[in-house]
C-alpha cells in the first residue's frame, strides 16, 4: 500500500526564514542570492523557481530527492545559523513559500519562492552596514557581496542597500541590522522593521556611501600626486 502525504491548501502562502549570500551579476544588471549549502551553486532571484541541483528532469521538490528551496519556520532558528564561522557573512531572508511544498518538523522544501525582506548584519569592523560590497569570492557570472560600512567600502564594487533592493526588484525590502545602532534583540528584532518604506535613513546611507567613495578617491589622488612630486 502506498502512503500519501496529507495535502494542505493554505489561504495565504506560508512564511519561512533562511540565510543566503547576496550576489551581483558580472555585468552589474541583476541582483539575487545564493544559498549556503546544497543549492549554493545555483543563484536565484527574488521571485524564482527551484531547479534540481543534480540536473535531473523531475520537478522540485521531489520526494525522492533533496532538490527544492529550503527554509525554516522560525526566524530565531535561521538567525542561529549566522553564529557559525562559515555563515557569519550571510544575511537573513524572509520568504513566501509558493507552489508545491513538503512540510517538515522545522521547515519547508518547496518549488517556488518570493524573497520579501532581507536583514543585513553589521560590517566586519562592527559598524552598521550602509552597502553590500564585493566579498572577494563568487560563482561563475556572479560576485558575492558582503555587508560594509561607509569606512570599509573604499574602491570595491558595491551597492547601497536601497540600490540592491531596486536592482533585485519584485518589491524586495532591505534593511541594515546589528551594529552599534541596533538595540537588544539583534537581527531578528530589527528584521521586523524591514517592511518600512524607503525614507530618510536610506537617503542618509546613500549619502554616507557616496562620501566614503569620494574620500577614497581623494586619498588615491593624493598618493599619486605625492609620487609625482617625488619623481
Amino acid at each position: 500500500m502506498r502512503l500519501r502525504l496529507p495535502e494542505e491548501r493554505p489561504t495565504e502562502p506560508p512564511t519561512g526564514y533562511k540565510i543566503a549570500h547576496p550576489v551581483l551579476s558580472q555585468d552589474g544588471t541583476r541582483a539575487g542570492f545564493t544559498g549556503v549549502s546544497l543549492g549554493g551553486a545555483l543563484p536565484y532571484g527574488v521571485l524564482d523557481d527551484a531547479r534540481c541541483v543534480y540536473g535531473r528532469r523531475h520537478r522540485a521538490p521531489h520526494r525522492r530527492c533533496d532538490c527544492g528551496f529550503h527554509c525554516v519556520h522560525e526566524s530565531a532558528v535561521a538567525e542561529a545559523m549566522l553564529c557559525t564561522a562559515e555563515h557569519r557573512a550571510a544575511i537573513l531572508l524572509e520568504v513566501s513559500v509558493l507552489g508545491a511544498y513538503i512540510r517538515f518538523e522545522r521547515g519547508f522544501r518547496y518549488a517556488r519562492q518570493r524573497v520579501r525582506a532581507a536583514g543585513v548584519g553589521p560590517c566586519g569592523c562592527g559598524a552598521t552596514a550602509v552597502a553590500l560590497a564585493d566579498a572577494g569570492w563568487g560563482r561563475p557570472g556572479w560576485r558575492a557581496l558582503g555587508a560594509a560600512c561607509a569606512g570599509c567600502v573604499r574602491g570595491r564594487t558595491s551597492l547601497s542597500l536601497a540600490s540592491f533592493a531596486r536592482l533585485a526588484g519584485e518589491g524586495l525590502r532591505v534593511r541594515a541590522t546589528g551594529g552599534p545602532s541596533t538595540g537588544p534583540g539583534g537581527v531578528a528584532a530589527s528584521l521586523g522593521g524591514v517592511a518600512a518604506s524607503l525614507g530618510v535613513s536610506e537617503l542618509v546611507a546613500e549619502a554616507a556611501l557616496l562620501q566614503a567613495r569620494l574620500d577614497w578617491f581623494q586619498s588615491q589622488l593624493g598618493r599619486l600626486q605625492d609620487r609625482g612630486t617625488q619623481g
